[in-house]
């Protein structure tokens, strides 16, 4: 089932905590065009089904990665995107959009998007693998 924009951003913005929709909007574009560089075939397709229109145009058609970025990478990645941000606040930003990416995969997809990226991305999608 695809989430609704409306739904989506509502999320994005209280878990960000964003005074504004475009702020969280920002977030979302940027972290979801980093994301789909990362993923491949199905699992990227399945993802883009569960999203807005709008936000799985971004996820298919990706920012181009050379090689697949750490957790620590894609959060620096994502901090110099957006303007003003630091690690710190794209760490929030990656992590409040990550996390409702999730909410609209469901527990298997997560998984095997989870699969496709360097090991410690469960913490940004706020699913912290279960040892």
């Amino acid at each position: 089932m695809t989430m609704r924009w409306d739904a989506f951003l509502d999320q994005v913005q209280e878990r960000g905590e964003y005074t504004t929709r475009q702020e969280a909007e920002r977030a979302a574009r940027t972290v979801l065009a980093l994301l789909g560089a990362h993923l491949v075939g199905d699992v990227r397709a399945r993802l883009a089904a569960r999203l807005p229109e709008a936000f799985a145009l971004i996820l298919l058609n990706p920012l181009q990665a050379a090689e697949p970025l750490s957790p620590e990478r894609f959060v620096r990645a994502t901090a110099a995107w957006i303007d003003g941000a630091t690690e710190q606040t794209a760490t929030w930003d990656v992590s409040a959009v990550l996390s409702v990416a999730a909410d609209a995969a469901g527990d298997e997809l997560t998984r095997r998007v989870l699969l496709q990226l360097p090991p410690g991305y469960d913490l940004l999608f706020g699913r912290p693998a279960r040892i």
